[in-house]
């Protein structure tokens, strides 16, 4: 299928890639075909595996670590981009986590400690890569980060997640209208449910991608091939004037729910 966007001479920075599997790692192979020069991270040493092979498959120039919760180091991230590219056009944001114990409790139930983990990693963190994504991005740019519909409606086992995915989605807003006169956009990819690593963690994960198939409208879910295509599309020039916006990738479940 050729790319519905195009993204030549353009450079991208993908955050979150965790396996081949991952939605950013469906981006990430969406932004290449589409022609662009990427930068992708991975967490951990531990992790590195997983992510090389996918950063060798979409020809990423840069491949780096990146714990948002090491002091410095997504600082570090953008400082050797400065370096190496000197500007940069867009950046997928797809990092989330809470701890177990607290995701597999209600929202009355989370700790304080675990709260506030939940929101740093999952919401401040895209504050943060705006923040500094933005002296990078001189003649404009895409800021796009990845949701879920649990921001808006109680899903069952989702827990403290709705209530960060919230703020994250608030966040975006904020971000579009504060970097706006700079020619700088910002969404949130609300992705239906994947079978991630990440996701693994939700309680009975696979009981609720089977509810979502039943009664979404097409009755099949979305693959992470399509998300990277609708975020190909936000990252073009042919996205340009969409910004602030809560873009559903779900086969039009949220349209049922």
């Amino acid at each position: 299928m050729a790319p519905l966007a195009d993204l030549s001479g353009k450079r991208g920075l993908v955050l979150g890639i965790a396996n081949e599997h991952s939605i950013a790692a469906g981006c990430a192979a969406a932004f290449a075909e589409a022609g662009a020069e990427l930068a992708v991270t991975y967490l951990e040493e531990r992790a590195k595996p997983y992510v090389q092979p996918v950063a060798e498959a979409v020809g990423a120039k840069i491949l780096a670590p990146c714990d948002v919760r090491v002091r410095g180091q997504l600082e570090g991230l953008f400082q050797r981009l400065e370096r190496e590219w000197g500007e940069l056009d867009f950046v997928l944001h797809s990092i989330a986590f809470a701890e177990r114990e607290d995701l597999h409790t209600s929202v009355l139930n989370c700790s304080a400690e675990g709260f506030a983990l939940a929101m740093d990693v999952s919401c401040h963190s895209f504050l943060r890569t705006a923040k500094f994504a933005a002296p990078l991005m001189t003649k404009g740019g895409s800021l796009m980060t990845v949701t879920f519909y649990g921001s808006d409606r109680v899903v069952e086992n989702y827990n403290l997640m709705g209530p960060v995915k919230a703020a994250l989605e608030a966040s975006v807003r904020y971000v579009a209208a504060d970097l706006a006169d700079r020619g700088i956009r910002a969404h949130a990819i609300s992705a239906g449910p994947v079978k991630t690593r990440a996701a693994s963690g939700i309680g009975r994960f696979d009981e609720l991608m089977d509810q979502v198939r039943e009664r979404t409208p097409a009755g099949r879910l979305v693959t992470i091939e399509e998300i990277g295509r609708i975020a190909a599309f936000l990252a073009s020039e042919a996205g340009a004037p969409m910004t602030g916006s809560v873009v559903y990738a779900d086969n039009g479940f949220h349209t049922v729910a």
